[in-house]
């Protein structure tokens, strides 16, 4: 017997004061450490603040049929993406880039 489908929940999480200062506050918290982030609208939030210096995407061959889309409504502004590293593992291509904006 099928399960009933669940109601969508909107499971985003947004800092009240914008991704500058949340990443300041991150930095302080972190130590030096590698700040991680998760999520389509989060990463688009900080890649057009000019605050991401990495990024590391997963690509697993399943559609889901909806989502948010990672650069959807990006600004015209050039931002190029160097390959660092491309993973295959027997599930998922595992992809770095170096994000390089040119002003």
């Amino acid at each position: 017997m099928p399960r009933p489908a669940s109601p969508r929940r909107d499971t985003r999480a947004t800092s009240p004061t914008g991704s500058r200062p949340a990443s300041r506050g991150a930095r302080a918290a972190a130590g030096g450490r590698d700040i991680l982030l998760h999520g389509a609208a989060t990463a688009r939030e900080c890649l057009r603040a000019g605050l991401l210096d990495e990024m590391e995407l997963q690509l697993i061959p399943v559609l889901l049929g909806q989502g948010r889309r990672l650069f959807e409504d990006m600004p015209p502004d050039h931002i190029e993406l160097e390959p660092l590293r491309a993973l295959d593992g027997p599930d998922a291509l595992h992809l770095r880039y170096r994000v390089r904006s040119e002003a």
